[in-house]
């Protein structure tokens, strides 16, 4: 299956509570969803580590010009790398702690993001989901 999300920016250093990268990715639905892995016990030697994934309230994005818009108004031009900014207004959707890696994440999202889609569309195949989003349909 081909994977509906854009990865719009990737942070190394971040404002968010997570010493690995942040992943935001704009998706079909003109939202931005962002996800990074944080430690989930504390203390010396605990390397156990969950998946974090949510959605940005700040920016929509659009899907098919591959364009940020601000929620709010903004006069200056608006870059990929302002989403991740201080103090995010962000909506926590889910923590999982058996996902291992990004690879496994990002396909979390793009299944998670098709059955949405699917559920508001209609549409019973994924497939076909996703060959009517490339026609435009």
């Amino acid at each position: 299956m081909k994977s509906l999300s854009k990865l719009i920016h990737k942070s190394s250093i971040t404002f968010l509570p997570t010493h690995y990268p942040v992943h935001f990715y704009g998706l079909p639905d003109g939202k931005i969803y962002l996800c990074f892995a944080r430690f989930y016990k504390e203390g010396f030697n605990n390397t156990d580590l969950e998946f974090v994934f949510a959605r940005h309230n700040d920016f929509e994005y659009n899907y098919s010009k591959e364009i940020l818009i601000p929620r709010d108004e903004f006069r200056a031009p608006v870059y990929n790398e302002m989403v991740d900014n201080p103090d995010p207004d962000i909506t926590i959707l889910e923590v999982r702690r058996d996902i291992q890696s990004y690879t496994e994440a990002i396909s979390y999202i793009n299944t998670l993001h098709l059955n949405q889609l699917i559920l508001k569309s209609g549409v019973k195949s994924s497939d076909r989901l996703s060959e009517e989003l490339q026609m435009g349909v």
